[in-house]
C-alpha cells in the first residue's frame, strides 16, 4: 500500500510562498508587508495561521517584527570581511568591495577597568585605566555592528580626535605604532536593550560577536575589544592560510 505525500502545514505553505516573493523582488529591502487583515484576506485564513506564517520568516531573518508598525523585510545582502594575512583593515577591505563604511562616535572616555582588560592589556595594577570607546559602524548608511574598544591611555590621550572620527587600526598604523598580530574569537550572542536600539533589531536578536586583541611590536597589547554585528549585515571570511596557523599553534 502506497503512502500519500505528507502535506505541508497551511502556515509554512503560506510563509514560503511570501518566501519567494522576497526572493524575485515583489517584496525590496525595508518593504512593509500587507497587514495582517489583508493577509487573511488575501489567503482566506484565519489570523492565527497568518501569525505562525510571520513567524517562520522571523525566525529565517527574512523580516521583522515591529510593535505597532508592521512587518519590515530585512536587507538580505551581508557584507564580509576577510580576516587575511597579511592583516587587511576593515574599512580598506570594504572599500575595495564598492561597500561605504562610516562611524559614529558614542563614547570616547577614560575609565577604570575591570582585572580581565587590565590583565589583557598588562595595565599596571595602581592605576588600570584606558579609554573605552564605543562607535556604531554603519555599512552603506545602515547600522552593521557596535565596536567596543580599550585603548591604552597614552594612545587615548593623544590621538582622542582622530579616535573619535576614524577606525582605531589605521590610526595606530599611521602614528608608528604597528599591529603586528591580531588575536581574536568569534562568537555568537542576543541583542540587549542598548544593542537592539543602536543596531534597530529587536532584543534577543541574534548577533555576532568579533573578540579581538591587538598587538604591536615586542608582543605589546595595545587594543583590546569587540565588534558586535547583526548577523544578517555582516560576515566574516577567513583565510585558508591563518587558519592553518592557527590550529598549528593549538
Amino acid at each position: 500500500m502506497s503512502r500519500s505525500p505528507k502535506q505541508i502545514p497551511l502556515h509554512l505553505n503560506i510563509s514560503e510562498q511570501i518566501h519567494q516573493q522576497i526572493i524575485d523582488g515583489s517584496y525590496l529591502p525595508g518593504n512593509k508587508l500587507p497587514s495582517e487583515r489583508k493577509l487573511i484576506e488575501e489567503w482566506e485564513v484565519s489570523r492565527i495561521t497568518i501569525r505562525r506564517a510571520i513567524a517562520n520568516l522571523v525566525q529565517q531573518g527574512l523580516v521583522t517584527t515591529y510593535q505597532g508598525k508592521g512587518v519590515f523585510v530585512n536587507e538580505q545582502r551581508k557584507v564580509a570581511y576577510t580576516l587575511s594575512n597579511p592583516l587587511t583593515f576593515l574599512q580598506n577591505d570594504l572599500t575595495d568591495k564598492g561597500i561605504e563604511l562610516s562611524l559614529q562616535n558614542i563614547t570616547f572616555e577614560l575609565v577604570t577597568t575591570s582585572t580581565k582588560v587590565q590583565k589583557i592589556l598588562q595595565l599596571p595594577r595602581n592605576n588600570p585605566t584606558a579609554y573605552l570607546q564605543k562607535k556604531l559602524l554603519l555599512t552603506d548608511k545602515v547600522p552593521g555592528g557596535v565596536d567596543i574598544t580599550y585603548i591604552l591611555p597614552e594612545i587615548g590621550h593623544k590621538f582622542a580626535t582622530e579616535l573619535k572620527q576614524n577606525m582605531t587600526f589605521p590610526i595606530l598604523e599611521r602614528h608608528d605604532y604597528p599591529i603586528e598580530r591580531v588575536a581574536a574569537i568569534i562568537e555568537c550572542t542576543n541583542a540587549n536593550l542598548e544593542l537592539s536600539e543602536y543596531l534597530d533589531v529587536p532584543l534577543g536578536h541574534p548577533l555576532l560577536v568579533y573578540r579581538h586583541t591587538a598587538y604591536t611590536t615586542q608582543n605589546r597589547p595595545i587594543v583590546h575589544g569587540e565588534t558586535i554585528s547583526r548577523g544578517d549585515r555582516f560576515c566574516y571570511a577567513v583565510n585558508q592560510l591563518n587558519l592553518t596557523k592557527g590550529l598549528n599553534r593549538k
